[in-house]
């Protein structure tokens, strides 16, 4: 796979590389740009995960021409927020319209609000797992997709932010892109005596999913003590790492500390602060971004490719 190394920027330069990345938005061609009426066709698929015991649904939005054609797809998998569901993306965004521009199958699955972790409470609740052992292969087994790392990628928002880029650091075997939008990004840090945004609304699901201070999981999900724990072969094989926030957003300040220690592991990775707040309208023109970067980036990682 060919590697983009994107060096970190300072925090006051972001606009620079703002305008030179928007510049490049059309500069490149993308295979299914929608003609007058044509839609994604969005399916939801009802799928029984074994390792939870329960029936957790997503979505899948197939890209135009995909009935037609034999074409293998690359996937992008979107996570939702803490408190959402699995269709947030479809019904409160525009992604539905900003897919038909792409040659990618995008996926939005049920993550209900367990930060996309096997639970330290709840033995069932194993959401890590059923992702990275069951909603993968069922993906694969259902659809045309490129049953392999250089044709798939994670992102979300907040929560999800957090679990994409938590996978994206922990499988580099399975993700080409691991994508964060307005990222909670330190919940396994966060105890009772830890001051921060929205504290008294995160509290309740991150003492359930993480358990106490003590815990192996919060050990084992701590994106700053993962990344300072790679060694230099392992960050040579990491996926393209992206994440944003906006400057009006009270996540700002961790999205800044976990892009200082990637700096100072020299663990190659894009990190913007964009105007805006940590709300729908900043997440609809951000995924339009996310989706933008996922297409180039399959442009040199599957031949072929436009």
């Amino acid at each position: 796979m060919r590697r983009n190394k994107v060096a970190h920027m300072p925090y006051m330069i972001w606009l620079a590389r703002a305008v030179l990345m928007v510049s490049t938005l059309f500069s490149f061609a993308t295979a299914a740009w929608a003609e007058e009426g044509h839609k994604v066709d969005i399916q939801t698929i009802q799928f029984k995960s074994e390792l939870i015991g329960q029936v957790l649904p997503y979505n899948a939005l197939l890209p135009i021409g995909y009935a037609e054609s034999n074409e293998r797809y690359p996937v992008l998998y979107l996570l939702h927020g803490l408190f959402g569901r699995y269709d947030d993306w479809v019904t409160r965004t525009n992604l539905a319209e900003y897919a038909a521009h792409y040659d990618v199958i995008i996926v939005t699955p049920e993550g209900n609000d367990s930060w996309y972790t096997d639970s330290a409470g709840v033995p069932t609740d194993k959401y890590e797992s059923y992702f990275v052992r069951e909603l993968i292969s069922d993906v694969d087994a259902r659809f045309r997709t490129i049953k392999d790392r250089r044709g798939r990628g994670v992102a979300g928002l907040s929560m999800g932010g957090y679990g994409a880029l938590k996978y994206g650091l922990k499988y580099p075997d399975l993700f080409a892109f691991a994508g964060s939008v307005s990222g909670a990004l330190d919940p396994a840090m966060r105890t009772d005596d830890h001051p921060g945004f929205a504290w008294d609304i995160l509290r309740p699901s991150i003492k359930a999913v993480f358990g106490p201070r003590s815990s192996q999981t919060r050990k084992a999900n701590d994106l700053h003590q993962i990344a300072r724990s790679l060694s230099a072969s392992q960050i040579a094989s990491l996926p393209y790492l992206y994440f944003d926030c906006g400057l009006e957003d009270g996540f700002l300040a961790t999205n800044r500390e976990l892009a200082d220690i990637l700096l100072a592991q020299k663990i190659p990775h894009q990190y913007r602060q964009l105007p805006g707040g940590h709300n729908w309208a900043y997440w609809d023109q951000q995924v339009r971004e996310v989706l933008r970067l996922y297409a180039q980036l399959m442009t040199s990682n599957v031949p072929g490719r436009q």
